[in-house]
């Protein structure tokens, strides 16, 4: 017993060293990296996770800890991707669980190759890369339900499934089935289904993390790398307008006074005391959660109806116009594009923007090519004129030339429900939003897990 209590420790040892090396580097995986607690479990040869805590060996952590420690670190980002697209509740809903744990690696390892971390790097080989290039040629976005669909529809290779295991696997997945086997015992005191709630706090750390994401904005642009993006297009939510706002919203100091961190007593004391003479003063200061740069594009051509912009506008502006989302000095930018840049109109107060979507008048009407937009948005990034906007938002019929290199901000294309539009060609790592009646409470997420059920 005490030859195993030493093992138990000197594993939690290594995986809390390896825990705080990730911390370090890349802050945005707080919520994900404080979840998971560790277990020694001598059923496995390696490492893996039910989602609730990592299951090691303490063998296999103390020969990679002397021989090879960043396999270590790479193989505790492996399994935090994991859990943060839900892999291992996906598994449960397919056909060929063996397959879509595959497919689970490789999106996995993808997105840390990705990642300009040198805690992270590892030296490709020829296989890795050949079939990375070409499932990103195939697939383009690369996550485990993409990558499913991708094998199931072609005939299936046993040979070359198992090198892409062993390129792409890392940890023990064992206990992912057994955790799906327990989902289907509800706990007996509550009657609640643990498994499903473990599912759910996975999705709000990951809401947590891509939050943390566009707070951090540039310190962990090249350190996330895909994740962002990848974290955006797995989100499965029905987010309304609203809420999307909310979600870029970043904390930032505004000049007003701060009730919360005054003190009442000491302010009334001074006045009792020294004759209107206050001991303190107002805290002029208060950390709000604001946004201040946003970027609104408009399909101003021949198909998209004036009628809609500017309802579409009258809506937004409602949105952005209180208090409690935006800036009072903000910093937007609403362009007008058809095959080209039409105008670029400015704003740095809220309020002007709600009189503009009122007199709105639309300007163009050739063919739509929505990449002009992204490329002058980069030249006024380039200027100073624009640091980094917290969203662009494109109104469209999506009928035209979309953009393939993903952005380092999110974007969203908005249509508007009942009328004719496309999205089957929005890129996968962008958001696609719908108005219902054009009214911005009911703008909806196309985020439903529709794979599921053609799985």
């Amino acid at each position: 017993m005490e030859q195993r209590d030493r093992l138990d420790s000197l594993g939690r040892k290594i995986l809390s060293e390896v825990r705080t090396e990730l911390y370090l580097d890349m802050h945005f995986l707080g919520p994900a990296l404080d979840a998971l607690d560790y277990v020694m479990d001598l059923s496995t040869l390696t490492i893996g996770t039910d989602a609730e805590v990592i299951r090691f060996n303490p063998q296999f952590l103390m020969n990679g800890f002397l021989s090879y420690p960043r396999a270590l670190v790479r193989t505790y980002m492996h399994i935090l991707i994991h859990c943060l697209f839900r892999h291992m509740f996906t598994a449960s809903l397919v056909s060929d669980p063996e397959l879509f744990s595959l497919c689970a690696d490789i999106a996995a390892e993808a997105l840390i190759d990705s990642m300009d971390e040198p805690v992270l790097f590892e030296i490709p080989g020829d296989f890795r890369e050949e079939w990375l290039r070409k499932l990103r040629d195939e697939v383009r976005v690369l996550t485990a339900e993409k990558l499913y669909r991708y094998f199931s529809e072609h005939p299936r290779d046993y040979s070359l499934e198992e090198k892409l295991k062993q390129e792409f696997g890392r940890d023990d997945h064992g206990f992912w089935e057994k955790m799906n086997k327990d989902s289907e015992k509800p706990d007996e005191k509550s009657g609640q289904n643990p498994v499903r709630q473990r599912e759910q706090n996975w999705k709000d750390r990951a809401g947590s993390t891509r939050k943390l994401l566009v707070t951090f904005g540039p310190e962990a642009s090249d350190k996330k790398g895909s994740l962002a993006a990848a974290l955006s297009f797995e989100d499965d939510s029905r987010t309304d307008y609203r809420e999307f706002l909310h979600r870029l919203s970043a904390f930032r100091e505004e000049t007003r006074i701060d009730p919360d961190s005054f003190d009442y007593g000491l302010y009334h004391h001074g006045l009792e005391l020294y004759g209107n003479v206050p001991l303190i003063e107002e805290n002029e200061y208060r950390e709000v959660c604001r946004i201040d740069e946003l970027v609104i594009a408009i399909d101003t051509s021949a198909s998209t109806k004036g009628i809609q912009v500017q309802k579409f506008l009258k809506e937004t502006a409602a949105v952005l116009s209180s208090q409690e989302t935006f800036f009072h000095h903000v910093n937007i930018h609403l362009i007008e594009c058809d095959n080209q840049v039409q105008r670029d109109t400015h704003f740095t107060d809220v309020s002007e923007v709600e009189r503009f979507g009122g007199l709105f008048v639309v300007h163009g009407g050739m063919g739509t090519d929505f990449r002009p937009v992204f490329r002058y948005v980069e030249d006024m990034r380039r200027q100073g004129k624009l640091e980094k906007p917290r969203a662009l938002l494109y109104f469209t019929d999506g009928y035209g030339i979309f953009p393939e290199e993903s952005q380092d901000y999110e974007t969203a294309f908005v249509f508007c429900s009942g009328e004719d539009y496309d999205d089957t060609k929005v890129p996968g790592w962008a958001l696609k939003l719908y108005t219902k009646d054009l009214d911005i409470t009911n703008i909806k997420t196309d985020k439903s897990p529709g794979w599921r059920r053609q799985i």
